[in-house]
């Protein structure tokens, strides 16, 4: 499971809208890819269509898509928003990460 904060609902909400998505029924693809300082780094997009080795979460209102691979990595994540003149954008809350990079972008298990 992933869940989504308020914070990270509303921003979401807004960036589909502004990019012709509708969060009642399209999905935030959310996933794990090689690179970045520590090894690998997450991937946040979104989709009008579901995988086939999808797995599917509602949480918040908001529908998730995540491949089986990176579910794996991303079991039990927090999704957060942090907004403000220091803010960092989406926040990945992962309690898998045993190191994060310093702008928390990438981790390792």
């Amino acid at each position: 499971m992933i869940q989504v904060s308020d914070t990270a609902k509303k921003k979401i909400i807004d960036l589909m809208q502004d990019d012709g998505f509708d969060a009642s029924k399209d999905y935030v693809r959310v996933g794990v890819k090689s690179g970045g300082c520590s090894g690998l780094s997450y991937d946040l997009k979104f989709d009008k269509n579901k995988g086939d080795d999808d797995k599917i979460f509602v949480d918040n209102e908001i529908t998730i898509a995540v491949e089986k691979k990176s579910f794996l990595y991303l079991a039990g994540t927090i999704l957060e928003y942090s907004g403000g003149l220091n803010g960092k954008g989406f926040v990945f809350n992962n309690p898998n990460a045993s190191r994060t990079c310093g702008c928390g972008e990438s981790f390792s298990l």
